[in-house]
């Protein structure tokens, strides 16, 4: 018999160029407000802690880090490279969401609308891949029903 083994989501992490930069565009783009900053002597790294409501993302800036290559930058060209992808968020319009947050300065990757389920990638101000999924809002989030 196997046992139940109970876990929750905490966050997602990305490295980035410039973690003030970074800092700001989290929160003028996606809303996430500074949680925590902190520096890690062992890696070296600064980091901050972002959070919006419960969804908290981790940002590390390491110093003499590589940029992201190019063909980590576009989602299907990013999947023949093993490893993690990108992470996902659920919004209820993926075309809307993505209009308004082109406003914001976000860099489009697409939009598409395709038989499972329509989506919308974007980059970060470091390349990162920010997949967002059209789905209900799951319940017991503001805007659920």
């Amino acid at each position: 018999m196997r046992s139940e083994m109970n876990f929750w989501y905490h966050h997602g992490g990305v490295s980035v160029a410039d973690l003030d930069a970074s800092i700001a565009w989290y929160r003028d783009v996606l809303g996430f407000e500074l949680d925590k900053r902190f520096h890690v002597p062992t890696i070296p790294a600064d980091i901050a802690m972002m959070r919006n409501g419960d969804l908290y993302f981790e940002l590390f800036e390491v110093p003499g880090s590589k940029a992201l290559p190019h063909d980590r930058r576009v989602p299907d060209d990013d999947l023949q490279t093993q490893g993690n992808k990108h992470v996902a968020f659920v919004v209820q319009d993926a075309a809307a969401f993505a209009a308004e947050i082109e406003s914001r300065g976000a860099d489009i990757v697409w939009v598409k609308k395709m038989p499972h389920g329509s989506n919308a990638f974007i980059r970060d101000n470091s390349g990162n891949l920010i997949e967002f999924v059209e789905e209900p809002v799951p319940s017991g989030l503001p805007g659920s029903l």
